[in-house]
C-alpha cells in the first residue's frame, strides 16, 4: 500500500501581475525596468526554498476563475495558449504552457461532493487559464516543472454572506486536504490572493515608477499588520473568526476565499508563519508568507 499524500508547505502567494512584468519573466511580453523589489526577492527567496523541498504538485486557489455555481477544477491535462490581464494589458501578456494532475483534481471534486458542495470538472481544451493562477505558479516555480491543480473561486462571499462563504471554503479545504492523503501526491498549496486590496484607478505613465506606490489608506495597513502579527503568532483559528470584519473593513481579496481554503485544509497551523516579504502594489497590501509542517512539532496548541 502507497504512502499517504501530505501537504509540504502552504504559501499566501499574492498575484499582481506587475511581478512578473516587473522582473521581466522570458514568458512575458512587456519588458520593465525595475519595480516592487521587495516582493519579488521575498518571492525569489521562497522559490529557492520551495526547490530544496521534495513535492510533486502545485495546487492553487485562484480569485480570477469565479464561477457562480459550485467549485471548479481543471480536468485537461496540458494548456498552452496566451494569458493578457484585462485590467494590465500593457504588463502581462503572458505565453504559459503547463501541465495538469487530472487525476489529483478529480480527487478533489469527489471530495468536495462529500463535504456537500457542488463540484464540477472542467474539460474544456480551450479554456483561458487565469492571470492570477499563472502568476502565483510562476513566482514561486518560475521553472514550471511540475504540474499543477487549479480551483476556482466560488462566489459564495458575494451571493450569501462572509459566514457562508468561509464554511464553503473550509469544507473545500478538508476535501482537498483528504484528496491529497488519499493520492499519495506531496503538494504545495497556494492561496492566490492579496491581503487589502483596496487599489488606485489611475496608472502613473511609468508604472514600474515607485515613487507613486505606497498603501491605499492608512487603516488597510493596519489590519494587514494585525492578520500578519496573527499569522506569525500562530493564531490561525483567530485570523479566520476575524476574517468577515477584515474582508469588509479592508476591501481584502480574502473575500474570494482562497486564504481561508488555505487555512482548512492545513487544518489550522498553530505554528508561526514565515513572512517573506509584505509590500503594495496599485496600493494593494501582499504578503508573502509560508507554512511549514515541518514547524509543527515546536507548536503550540
Amino acid at each position: 500500500m502507497s504512502a499517504p499524500g501530505t501537504i509540504v508547505a502552504g504559501i499566501l502567494a499574492p498575484h499582481p501581475p506587475h511581478l512578473v512584468y516587473a522582473s521581466n519573466a522570458p514568458q512575458n511580453e512587456p519588458r520593465a525596468e525595475c519595480g516592487w523589489e521587495v516582493l519579488r526577492w521575498g518571492y525569489e527567496r521562497l522559490a529557492n526554498k520551495l526547490a530544496t523541498l521534495d513535492y510533486d504538485v502545485l495546487v492553487v486557489h485562484t480569485p480570477h476563475w469565479k464561477t457562480v455555481v459550485g467549485h471548479h477544477v481543471l480536468g485537461v491535462e496540458h494548456f498552452k495558449s496566451l494569458s493578457v490581464d484585462p485590467i494590465f494589458p500593457n504588463l502581462f501578456r503572458f505565453h504559459y504552457d503547463l501541465d495538469v494532475d487530472v487525476e489529483l483534481s478529480e480527487a478533489i471534486a469527489t471530495e468536495g461532493e462529500s463535504e456537500g458542495l457542488v463540484m464540477k470538472v472542467m474539460r474544456n481544451p480551450d479554456f483561458r487559464i487565469d492571470y492570477g493562477t499563472i502568476t502565483s505558479c510562476h513566482l514561486v516555480n518560475p521553472a514550471w516543472d511540475k504540474p499543477i491543480a487549479c480551483i476556482s473561486a466560488n462566489q459564495g462571499f458575494y451571493n450569501f454572506s462572509n459566514e457562508v462563504g468561509q464554511e464553503q471554503m473550509l469544507a473545500l479545504g478538508r476535501a482537498t486536504r483528504r484528496a491529497i492523503s488519499k493520492s499519495g501526491r506531496r503538494a504545495v498549496l497556494l492561496a492566490s490572493n492579496s491581503l487589502s486590496h483596496r487599489h488606485f484607478t489611475e496608472e502613473p505613465p511609468t508604472p514600474e515608477d515607485m515613487k507613486h506606490e505606497h498603501i491605499y489608506h492608512h487603516g488597510q495597513y493596519l489590519w494587514d499588520m494585525h492578520i500578519l502579527g496573527l499569522m506569525r503568532s500562530g493564531k490561525t483559528r483567530a485570523m479566520i473568526d476575524e476574517m468577515p470584519d477584515f474582508i469588509e473593513q479592508s476591501v481584502s481579496e480574502a473575500k474570494e476565499g482562497s486564504l481561508t481554503w488555505l487555512m482548512g485544509a492545513m487544518d489550522f497551523p498553530t505554528y508561526p508563519a514565515e513572512v517573506y516579504a509584505y509590500g503594495t502594489v496599485i496600493g494593494t497590501g501582499n504578503a508573502v508568507v509560508e507554512w511549514d509542517p515541518a514547524k509543527e512539532k515546536g507548536a503550540v496548541a
